[in-house]
């Protein structure tokens, strides 16, 4: 994942806000629990909202214990559960794929996604026996995304739709079929969404390298900036999505879970795609002081 799924301080309450940090070291433990110690390394707050969008509405009651980033001070965290345990697979099997495609592309960064890819193999064939379909649907998508990308494709639709129909793929895992098709049009949105703003953040580096960027034929740019007009059309686009991805969320009762999600899809996304168009987005930066590791963007 990419790092920019972020809620929105001022809509949190201090409640919310030590939930999140529950969810996000809960997370981080049941990484390493079930994919090794190397796994912890992919955490980051896209796959915590991942996790958080497949919790059922009930909330377990936080544990505190110390760990390897935290040893003088426990820290709460929530225990592993089927959420969590189809998070970290999803999120394992998410991130291998992305540094495998990233492997493949020119320019720098090939040495730490090898030396990743190495330390998360054993992981990555963990999750893979655990979730086959989640594992094979993931690699098709990428492999068409690679496709589009090797053709040079001139839209910023049809890259932007694969990636989507990749996270959305997540859903299938879920065995409630209605809750199953609300967190597919959640997701896919939220992809398509993801995508796009990679794309902005990525534009001046991938011009600059001649990496494919679908902003790049869609706006016929000339410079790796966009131009106002440019700016105004992707704005709408991203909003589109995110507003699809609010229509979803309000057919479903996520519970305790509610006043992050909404955090998140109602004010969080906006505020990241306006900063990354602005050219003020920090992909390291931590929301208020959620504890852990920064984020790698994979």
């Amino acid at each position: 994942m990419f790092g920019y799924v972020l809620p929105s301080e001022p809509r949190l309450s201090e409640e919310d806000k030590a939930q999140f940090r529950a969810a996000y070291c809960g997370l981080c433990r049941v990484l390493g629990e079930r994919h090794g110690p190397a796994a912890p390394f992919i955490l980051n707050y896209d796959f915590t909202f991942l996790s958080i969008l497949l919790w059922p509405p009930a909330l377990e009651e936080t544990c505190c214990r110390a760990c390897i980033a935290h040893p003088i001070r426990g820290r709460e965290y929530l225990p592993s559960n089927p959420a969590l345990e189809l998070a970290a697979d999803c999120s394992i099997i998410l991130a291998w794929w992305q540094m495998q495609d990233a492997l493949t592309d020119p320019g720098g960064g090939k040495i730490k996604y090898r030396a990743l890819s190495g330390l998360l193999e054993g992981a990555y064939e963990r999750a893979r026996a655990c979730r086959p379909a989640f594992d094979s649907a993931t690699r098709e998508q990428l492999a068409r995304l690679r496709e589009l990308e090797l053709a040079r494709c001139g839209t910023m639709d049809e890259p932007a739709d694969t990636f989507a129909r990749l996270l959305a793929g997540v859903s299938a895992e879920v065995e409630d079929p209605l809750r199953g098709r609300i967190l597919e049009q959640l997701l896919y949105h939220l992809g398509r969404w993801i995508y796009l703003v990679d794309a902005a953040d990525d534009l001046e580096e991938d011009f600059s390298s001649g990496s494919y960027n679908p902003l790049i034929g869609r706006f016929r740019l000339d410079s790796g900036t966009l131009t106002e007009e440019a700016k105004e059309t992707l704005a709408l686009s991203l909003d589109h999505s995110i507003r699809l991805m609010a229509a979803a969320f309000e057919l479903w009762d996520f519970g305790r879970w509610s006043g992050i999600i909404r955090s998140t899809v109602y004010e969080g996304l906006f505020l990241v795609g306006k900063s990354v168009l602005e050219r003020t987005f920090h992909a390291g930066r931590r929301p208020w002081s959620a504890p852990g590791r920064n984020k790698e963007k994979l």
